[in-house]
């Protein structure tokens, strides 16, 4: 499609999912509706990806210029046709009979559940590194020929490996679409909030994730492992810098998670299954130069109760009704000595003082770990209305060797505080979301307070930030809200005399008391008239 953008060509995808969701749902559930068509989605992916290399293979044993391939008709059919001359490139070997033409072909016989789920076992035997991971249940009565095979009428309109799609997140772009757009039908969410992408690019774009292991423990369906690697590709490294370990309690959500990064082609360790990872840890031994993660916010039950005196709590156990500070005290628990993590928590954290979270965040403070707090514009999730925060973490501010190339200036004793409520662009009648120059403002600011070659000097700036020392937020009780910090913003200078703006101001006094009187005035003889009518009557 020439001419047509990436943000155009992302709205036409998502335009042909809400059509297939509107039309062919009917009664099912709205929460086990978007899974099935995650898989046929993924479904559809490895196959366009798996014919686009089809037909480059096409064209290179065509091309009598080359030596590509043996000079018999069969040479051409096996080469064509050989599972390494896909594997080798990164693709996933589809076997004949249970591609998308395949299925499309048979979209509207009886048993088109049946023959989806062959393919998905097909693809996940060809392909060990999807073992267990693709739906394989779309033989369900609930799961109609007429509604299967529409869905697969849909989106065969769509090529998802054009060039187009090429950079796009595709799976992870589906999952956000099927959260936002479902989250009303749903009515309840369970705790899990997708994250916005331009919220996910703020933490990478702070945390600078250039290399080493990268670590989430509620990695939903592993967008912030997609942003970590495109931040490193676009500063000229390669995705081996980069070890990827995540963790996800939701075992459809895991596999969604396996499933998007393979399409990534990004190799990541999310534990042989999936678990909770406060009563599960899937990575006990790890020890992470990056923690990022958006948890999910103010969780009760979360099995407080299961670990009391845990090794992780070394700062206070968290209260059982909100696991906020378990998340923080996990994610430090897993961070290298030299480490630096980012995580999106509710603003409660910031100030609540109930089940000993006072103490904990205290406790943070007093130990110099907290480096920056950056409180965030509300309406950027689709499906609360929270205000979020983000908290940086890191247990070595004045050595930080993970990024020592980079950093110049020790900030120890010190917290940077970052309120960027006011930024953001309407997208919507509801949801917001920060541009790229609001994206710029704020990691820059972070980059030049910890004096980062490259980088202006860094400068507080009334009503947007402000770099404090622990002494001056021990007299705040610990309370870690940013606005507590950054005051106001400055007064715009104006150069009128005083007595100037005194004599003008007395004047629109005057003139507002005159015409009070004239309106006034104007509503008695109104009065006055209305009395005589009734009377005359």
């Amino acid at each position: 499609m020439a001419g047509k953008t990436k943000k155009t060509a992302a709205a036409s995808l998502e335009d042909t999912l809400w059509e297939a969701a509107n039309q062919l749902r009917s009664n099912m559930d709205a929460a086990e509706y978007k899974h099935v068509v995650l898989g046929l989605i993924f479904l559809k992916y490895v196959s366009d990806v798996f014919e686009k290399r089809h037909a480059e293979l096409e064209r290179l044993v065509n091309d009598e210029s080359t030596d590509y391939f043996m000079p018999t008709l069969e040479g051409k059919r096996e080469t064509v046709e050989d599972r390494i001359e896909y594997t080798s490139e990164g693709v996933f070997w589809i076997p004949a009979g249970n591609r998308w033409e395949d299925l499309r072909k048979s979209a509207k016989q009886s048993d088109v559940g049946g023959r989806i789920d062959a393919a998905m076992e097909a693809i996940e035997k060809e392909n060990p590194s999807l073992k267990g991971v693709l739906p394989k249940n779309y033989a369900r009565r609930e799961l109609t020929p007429q509604m299967l095979g529409g869905l697969i009428d849909l989106f065969s309109n769509e090529n998802l490996a054009a060039e187009e799609h090429e950079s796009l997140d595709v799976l992870g772009r589906v999952f956000e679409f099927m959260l936002s757009k479902f989250a009303n039908a749903e009515g309840k969410l369970g705790g899990e909030f997708f994250t916005p992408r331009s919220v996910v690019k703020l933490m990478v774009d702070m945390l600078e994730p250039f290399n080493g292991r990268v670590y989430d423990p509620a990695c939903g369906s592993g967008g912030m492992f997609v942003q970590a690697d495109r931040f490193v590709k676009a500063h000229d490294g390669v995705r081996n810098d980069i070890s990827v370990f995540g963790q996800e309690q939701n075992p459809t959500t895991w596999r969604l998670a396996k499933m998007n990064l393979a399409l990534r082609g990004i190799e990541a360790n999310l534990g042989p299954q999936w678990g909770d990872s406060f009563t599960n840890d899937q990575h006990p031994d790890l020890r992470a130069d990056f923690v990022i993660a958006n948890p999910p916010f103010n969780i009760k039950n979360w099995g407080a109760d299961k670990l009391s005196g845990d090794v992780r709590w070394q700062h206070g156990n968290p209260p059982a009704n909100n696991a906020n500070f378990a998340w923080i005290q996990h994610m430090l628990h897993h961070l290298k000595p030299t480490g630096t993590m980012a995580t999106v928590l509710a603003n409660g954290s910031l100030s609540s003082q109930t089940g000993g979270e006072g103490e904990i965040r205290k406790g943070l403070v007093e130990k110099d770990l907290v480096e920056c707090i950056v409180a965030l514009p509300g309406q950027l999730f689709f499906t609360t209305q929270i205000p979020v925060c983000l908290w940086f973490l890191t247990k070595d501010k004045s050595g930080q060797a993970v990024r020592s190339e980079r950093s110049q200036r020790a900030r120890s004793g010190e917290v940077l505080f970052i309120d960027a409520r006011q930024l953001g662009t309407m997208t919507s009648r509801t949801n917001k979301e920060l541009t790229d120059t609001d994206l710029a403002l704020i990691a820059d600011t972070y980059h030049a307070w910890r004096g980062e070659p490259g980088e202006k000097t860094y400068e507080d700036v009334p009503g947007f930030c402000a770099s404090v020392t622990l002494e001056q937020i021990a007299q705040h009780a610990h309370v870690l809200t940013p606005g507590r910090y950054v005051g106001s913003e400055a007064a715009e200078l104006d150069d009128e005399p005083l007595e100037e703006v005194i004599a003008r101001l007395a004047l629109d006094v005057r003139d507002g008391f005159s015409r009070r009187a004239e309106l006034q005035s104007s509503v008695l003889a109104s009065l006055v008239a209305l009395e005589v009518d009734v009377q005359g009557a």
